[in-house]
C-alpha cells in the first residue's frame, strides 16, 4: 500500500546498516580501508601493466585492463562513504547523493557485466576460431566493443534513475543497507511498493542472460579444449581461461545473491554481509586471480614495478 498520507518531506536518507557497528567503527574502518587502497593500487598495476608492455597489446588484455579500471571507480562510488560513515555520527546522505550513488555503483557494475560477456566470447573466438580470431577481433573491433560496453552501461540506467528520482519520499528515512541500493531505497517511497517486483524481474532477466551467454560460450569451449589432443595444449588453452572464468563466478555468484532473490528475505546481518561481498571483496579478489593466474602477466607486473632489476638481470 502507498503512504501518501503522510506529509513530511524526506531531504536525506539514514544508513542504519551501520548502526550496529557503532562500538567497533574504529575496527572496521581501518581494515576497510586498507582493502580500498589495495584495491585501488592492485587494479592500477594491472591497467598500467597492460598499457605497459606491448606482448600484452591484445584483445584480451585490453579488456583485462579496462576492466580493471572500470574496478577503481566501482568501488570509489561506495566505499569512501562507507569509511565516512564507519566515523561519523550522522551517517546519513541527501537523496541527490544516493540516486548518484546509485547511478554510479550500477552503471559502472552493468559496464563491467557486459564487459565480462564481451571477453567470455573473446576467448570463444580465441579458441573455437583461432585461425580467424585476428581478423574477426581487430583493434577497432576490440576498441568498439569496450566502448560501447561502458557507453551502453552508463546509459541504460539513465530512464530508471530518473524515474526514481520523481518518486515521492515522505515517511521513514532509514535504508537498511550499507549503501544506497534500488530494493532498500524503493521501499522508503510513498507510492505503491509492487513496483519493487517490477525492478527485480528487469534486473533478474538482465543477470540471467549475461551470465547464460557465458556458461553457453564457456560449454563450448570447454567442448573444443577437450578434443585438443596434447596435455600442454590442453594446460595452455585452460590457463588463457582460468582467470576470466574465476572473476566471472566471483561476480555473477555475488550479483546473483544480491538481485536473484525475488520476494526472499534474508537476516539483515546476512544482506550486510552479501553486500559486502558484493561491493568490497569481489573487487579485492580480482587483481590477484589475474596476477596471480596468468604468467604474461606477472612478468608484465614485473617489469612495471622492479624495471631495473629486470633489466639487469637480462643483461648479466
Amino acid at each position: 500500500m502507498g503512504r501518501s498520507n503522510q506529509t513530511s518531506t524526506v531531504r536525506e536518507f539514514l544508513f542504519s546498516g551501520f548502526l550496529k557497528f557503532e562500538e567497533g567503527s574504529i575496527l572496521l574502518f581501518i581494515p576497510l580501508l586498507i582493502i580500498y587502497i589495495f584495491i585501488v593500487i592492485g587494479n592500477l598495476i594491472v591497467f598500467f601493466a597492460v598499457k605497459m608492455d606491448t606482448h600484452l597489446h591484445n584483445p584480451m588484455y585490453n579488456f583485462i585492463s579496462i576492466f580493471s579500471f572500470l574496478e577503481i571507480w566501482y568501488t570509489t562510488a561506495t566505499i569512501p562513504k562507507m569509511l565516512s560513515n564507519l566515523i561519523s555520527e550522522q551517517r546519513t546522505i541527501s537523496i541527490t547523493g544516493c540516486l548518484l550513488q546509485m547511478y554510479f555503483f550500477h552503471s559502472l557494475g552493468n559496464s563491467e557485466g557486459i564487459l565480462l560477456t564481451t571477453m567470455a566470447i573473446d576467448r570463444y573466438v580465441a579458441i573455437c576460431n583461432p585461425l580467424r580470431y585476428p581478423t574477426i577481433m581487430t583493434p577497432r573491433l576490440c576498441a568498439q566493443l569496450s566502448a560501447g560496453s561502458c557507453i551502453f552501461g552508463f546509459l541504460v540506467l539513465l530512464p530508471e534513475i530518473a524515474w526514481i528520482s520523481t518518486l515521492p519520499f515522505c515517511g521513514p528515512n532509514q535504508i537498511h543497507q550499507i549503501f544506497c541500493d534500488f530494493e532498500p531505497v524503493l521501499r522508503l517511497a510513498c507510492t505503491d511498493t509492487s513496483l519493487i517486483l517490477i525492478e527485480d524481474v528487469i534486473h533478474a532477466v538482465a543477470i540471467i542472460f549475461s551470465i547464460l551467454i557465458i556458461i553457453l560460450s564457456y560449454i563450448r569451449i570447454i567442448t573444443v579444449i577437450l578434443r585438443i589432443p596434447s596435455a600442454e595444449g590442453r594446460q595452455k588453452a585452460f590457463s588463457t581461461c582460468a582467470a576470466h572464468l574465476g572473476v566471472f563466478l566471483m561476480f555473477y555468484g555475488s550479483v546473483s545473491l544480491m538481485y536473484l532473490r525475488f520476494s526472499t528475505t534474508f537476516p539483515q546481518i546476512l544482506d550486510r554481509a552479501i553486500a559486502l561481498m558484493f561491493a568490497v571483496l569481489a573487487p579485492l579478489f580480482n587483481p590477484v586471480i589475474y596476477s596471480l593466474r596468468n604468467k604474461d602477466m606477472k612478468i608484465a607486473i614485473k617489469k612495471l614495478l622492479c624495471p631495473q632489476k629486470l633489466f639487469t638481470a637480462l643483461a648479466s
